[in-house]
């Protein structure tokens, strides 16, 4: 597996990462743990996070303040972890799980012709075919993870109309057939979307809420 190709933990507020390179890997305050938090709310062994089968699942290790993902307390049963996840440990520290499709090629059942897509959206565009997004005329790099790319490409295709939570979940997680992908793990990976897109065009709010309905994206006027 290539170093692009490898999931990683991003250390919000901070420039710091951490590869997942390894099948476990521990977090906590102690200097033998594989990522080290110097906190006194941290315990010294306070979660690990396991690769099984190339996907990455996170574990508390009956710490003492608690292991968190998009709010949502985790307990001693491994939790899966999808791209845009933030994990909170111990309510002090934030980090975004990002997965290891972020540079994996992307398989399009449905490709859209890159002049449509442009037509409908002044200020972004995709390339199907690369697999690129541009936003005000400059390609977003490194590029979205095959999760975000679905999801924009998905709210893309709806012209400008709502695309329900249901529909989310169809576009970006086919195999799961609607079921185990919550809320929150939406709610995160349309938040880090948004964060990439911001990336290029912080001025523009692409992606907006419809409460109770679902999302849309907005072209710049």
């Amino acid at each position: 597996m290539s170093q692009q190709e490898v999931a990683m933990l991003i250390l919000q507020g901070a420039d710091q990462r951490w590869p997942l390179e390894k099948d476990r890997l521990t977090i906590g305050r102690g200097p033998d743990c594989d990522i080290i938090l110097p906190d006194r709310v941290v315990s010294r062994r306070h979660a690990c996070i396991e690769r099984r089968n190339g996907d990455y699942f996170i574990v508390d290790d009956r710490s003492k303040n608690g292991t968190f993902v998009n709010g949502e307390p985790v307990t001693d049963e491994p939790r899966l972890l999808i791209d845009g996840d933030e994990i909170q440990i111990a309510l002090r520290f934030r980090l975004t799980f990002v997965d290891a499709g972020a540079t994996a090629p992307l398989s399009l059942e449905e490709p859209l012709a890159v002049a449509s897509i442009r037509a409908e959206s002044a200020g972004l565009r995709l390339d199907d075919t690369r697999r690129t997004v541009t936003v005000a005329d400059r390609v977003l790099d490194p590029p979205l993870s095959v999760a975000q790319y679905r999801l924009l490409r998905r709210l893309i295709q709806a012209r400008g109309a709502v695309v329900s939570r249901e529909e989310i979940v169809e576009a970006v997680w086919p195999e799961s057939h609607g079921e185990g992908v919550s809320e929150q793990a939406i709610d995160a990976l349309v938040r880090r979307l948004r964060e990439r897109l911001a990336e290029l065009d912080p001025d523009h709010q692409y992606i907006v809420t419809v409460r109770g309905h679902g999302f849309r994206l907005e072209n710049p006027s």
